[in-house]
């Protein structure tokens, strides 16, 4: 689902708020979570999952084409962990 698709959905299912409030708070939603994780915190929705930022630390790669040694970076890796319940709501039949 795009971001727009699930504006559309949301302005759907609520006929007392017009397109642009809703794109305004889905904005403002993903603003906000964006926001935390670029300071480092994380995010949690509860019965949907949580947003992290762990660190790749540097390291040595290889370069796919003539398999020279290339140094990377230490790079900040954005995660998410969907919750227990998203879990058995995608996964009905495990127990």
């Amino acid at each position: 689902m795009l971001k727009s698709e699930l504006i559309e959905r949301i302005a759907a299912e609520n006929p007392l708020l017009y397109q642009r409030d809703v794109e305004i708070i889905v904005n403002t939603i993903l603003g906000t979570i964006t926001a935390a994780l670029a300071r480092g915190d994380r995010a949690e929705l509860r019965d949907f999952g949580v947003f992290a930022v762990k660190k790749r630390e540097a390291r040595t790669g290889r370069n796919p084409r003539n398999g020279a040694e290339v140094p990377v970076s230490e790079k900040a890796v954005p995660t998410f962990k969907t919750s227990r319940d998203m879990h058995r709501r995608l996964n009905p039949n495990e127990s």
